[in-house]
């Protein structure tokens, strides 16, 4: 079963419309590196296409009707949009579903130290990262600081172009026997992976002995308390990520490749927030669902096994007439989602990783994966061949080019989604996304046609199914 390249069948309307869907793409993905910042851009942008806060719906006492458009948000970080159909709720909802968050360093909460006249912060890596990839990038600082006043500072150093930037700092070949020696997982050891921040000393008050001590730390501080009235203090309560600095970049000499930080899984939130946006009149109620901690195995209140889901689904069912547990059970059970996540795209210079007959390739359109998971499928949702089918019958009359996966042999490992969450509800669902080369790497490359492909499989999904 050869799939076509989706590139040999594009007229030049469909080369504009790629172009501008990827530029949009390019500018989200520089916006919103963080999970909080991703969370402000959709909605920034629901509210520019008519949608209202579910907050703003209660308060009015607003009565839900056919068309009408609803966003909620969960602790900044989670964000569900609801455009209601002419459908009753209780039939169930369309529903795209992926995650805002992405591999990163996150800053400690008792971060800084000097050591030789160097000053770092210490750091903590999340997500399934080599370690290795990370050290000598420029890196960018990304986040917020809660005071204690209940004031939230945001903090973004190393983006712009008179910013400075940070790193994590790597022995020199000349050096470094021992650490070639060392298996890749090793080479680099988390506990190093602390950021360089500073080295000039503060100007050192010779009548106050104290003042010597750490002096580069202490300017770090004094800094710090010039642009954001930070003390050191208040990291125990600061959100900070660490993530490459710079913005995406067209990939290849054809400019028929992205390479950027966070793809995974933000190709599938933009592509996922575009069909959504761009739905006019729906028969059954559409939902993007984009959630936190998917790299961290979706827990806490901000990932996909929380309650927040569930809880503003009943809150728009009571909106809607419809109360008790009855109607919201009814209205998840009937519901058909695709779960919106990245692929591993074959790279031929890691073929033998692959089994190339069920392997996603760059440029051939949407993946599918019936299952992920490990090895024997464990941690999988395997998704129902009835569904799989009809899903099949809408790309097909849509035109949408689209392929199937796995993620690489079948003792090479896996992955997990937040698709086995949601079919605890009693709904459909599948894996379905964009192929990305390196996955979890600080850059990553995606296809412009995958991603084109993907953003109208959506909208024909939200559409049709």
């Amino acid at each position: 079963m050869e799939r076509k390249n989706a590139w040999e069948g594009y007229t030049k309307s469909d080369l504009t419309k790629l172009e501008k869907l990827c530029d949009g793409y390019k500018d989200y993905l520089f916006r919103g590196k963080t999970e909080r910042e991703g969370t402000r851009y959709v909605v920034e942008q629901a509210k520019k296409a008519g949608y209202i806060s579910l907050e703003e719906a209660i308060k009015s006492g607003k009565k839900l009707k056919s068309q009408d458009k609803i966003y909620a948000v969960n602790m900044g970080k989670t964000v569900a949009l609801f455009h209601i159909g002419e459908e009753d709720l209780e039939k169930g909802m369309n529903i795209l579903g992926a995650h805002l968050d992405s591999p990163r360093l996150d800053v400690k909460q008792n971060p800084l130290y000097e050591s030789k006249g160097l000053a770092y912060l210490d750091t903590h890596y999340y997500g399934g990262i080599k370690k290795y990839q990370w050290v000598t990038l420029p890196l960018a600082i990304h986040g917020v600081v809660a005071k204690t006043d209940g004031t939230l500072v945001d903090v973004v150093i190393g983006e712009d172009e008179d910013d400075p930037v940070f790193c994590v700092s790597d022995i020199l070949i000349h050096l470094a026997a021992e650490q070639m020696e060392k298996k890749a997982a090793k080479a680099v050891e988390g506990e190093n992976l602390d950021l360089l921040l500073a080295s000039r000393p503060i100007k050192v008050d010779k009548k106050n002995k104290e003042s010597a001590k750490d002096p580069v730390a202490k300017e770090v501080l004094r800094i710090l308390k010039e642009k954001y009235d930070m003390e050191e203090e208040d990291f125990m309560s600061a959100e900070l990520e660490i993530v490459p600095a710079g913005k995406p970049r067209d990939l290849g000499i054809d400019r028929s490749m992205i390479l950027a930080y966070g793809q995974d899984d933000k190709v599938c939130a933009y592509t996922s927030l575009v069909a959504q946006l761009n739905q006019k009149k729906l028969k059954k109620t559409a939902c993007t669902l984009l959630v936190d901690k998917e790299e961290i195995g979706s827990v806490g209140a901000t990932g996909m096994q929380s309650r927040f889901f569930e809880n503003v689904t009943a809150e728009l069912l009571n909106l809607a007439g419809k109360s008790g547990d009855l109607p919201l059970r009814r209205c998840l059970m009937n519901s058909s989602m695709l779960s919106s996540d990245v692929s591993a795209g074959y790279d031929p210079l890691y073929a033998s990783a692959f089994e190339e007959k069920n392997a996603a390739f760059l440029g051939k359109g949407m993946v599918f994966n019936k299952y992920t998971g490990a090895r024997g499928k464990s941690g999988s949702n395997d998704a129902n061949a009835e569904y799989i089918g009809r899903v099949r019958g809408i790309l097909e009359r849509n035109g949408i080019a689209y392929q199937t996966a796995e993620l690489g042999k079948v003792d090479f490992g896996g992955g997990g989604t937040i698709a086995y969450i949601l079919s605890l509800y009693d709904m459909e669902v599948v894996d379905c996304g964009v192929a990305v080369l390196s996955m979890h790497a600080p850059w990553e490359a995606t296809s412009k046609a995958d991603i084109y492909e993907t953003e109208k499989g959506y909208e024909a999904f939200l559409q049709e199914a």
